[in-house]
């Protein structure tokens, strides 16, 4: 993912609500969301260059989600930070757990931002600069290639809509769809520093990103219900932000 919006027990029939944009290459191959073969209870899309996600939910009540770090001084060697959102869905320790044991390895992969969310807790962690764990309070938070909740215009637009959405009490997921099909780039003013061309900067600053080669790829929404509903909606894209289908699942999570 590129850009996630998360509301952690702030609505009164969702615990846990995502929405976010995955940016990638249109040439790096991907599966739909769906049910995983080799973990029936996982599911979500699918990396087919590497094996790894980049959001997905368990019917053990799991949700992850994982952003890499915009910094092009850093290291790209390590690997594949899609292999741990995978790892955690499939895992049975809680995200604090979970959390606290990888901090000893998460050097080994690329610069990463991860969301992790269990039935009653919620867990951050990235490592770049350097490792960071932090627990996540109820409400909303905004995560882009930057660092946990660093106001970028892009997660600034999708909290603020998340948060307009939470307040209005809807169960209609339409407008957070629309939130992340906003392609309007910010004013120079509002961009990040990260080190790349003002150019690129501006291309990347819109929450939905149209190219030939490099956009958005997907738009998902995951909501996981108090009483153990939940639903993925996944709307895919091809290049120049062509609509490239859509998957709705429907599961129940276990007690």
């Amino acid at each position: 993912m590129c850009l996630i919006a998360a509301a952690w027990q702030a609505h009164p029939r969702w615990r846990l609500l995502l929405a976010g944009n995955r940016d990638e290459y249109h040439a790096r191959p991907a599966a739909p969301a769906a049910r995983w073969d080799d973990a029936p209870e996982v599911l979500g899309g699918r990396d087919l260059e590497a094996g790894g996600t980049w959001i997905g939910v368990s019917e053990r009540g799991r949700a992850c989600v994982v952003t890499n770090f915009r910094d092009p001084r850093a290291d790209r060697g390590g690997r594949s930070r899609g292999l741990l959102a995978a790892e955690f869905l499939r895992a049975g320790a809680s995200a604090g757990a979970w959390s606290e044991a990888l901090a000893a390895r998460a050097a080994d992969y690329r610069p990463f931002n991860l969301l992790l969310f269990d039935r009653d807790s919620a867990r951050y962690v990235g490592n770049h600069p350097a490792t960071r764990i932090a627990p996540l309070a109820p409400g909303v938070h905004g995560l882009s290639n930057g660092p946990l909740e660093a106001r970028w215009p892009k997660s600034e637009r999708l909290t603020a809509a998340l948060r307009d959405w939470l307040a209005r009490g809807e169960d209609d997921f339409a407008p957070l769809f629309a939130a992340l099909a906003d392609d309007a780039p910010a004013p120079d003013d509002a961009l990040p520093h990260t080190g790349i061309d003002l150019e690129l900067e501006r291309r990347l600053s819109a929450p939905f990103i149209r190219g030939e080669r490099y956009g958005t790829r997907a738009s998902t929404v995951i909501a996981l219900a108090h009483d153990g509903g939940g639903v993925l909606i996944e709307r895919r894209f091809g290049a120049g932000g062509r609509a490239d289908g859509e998957t709705v699942l429907r599961f129940v999570t276990q007690a």
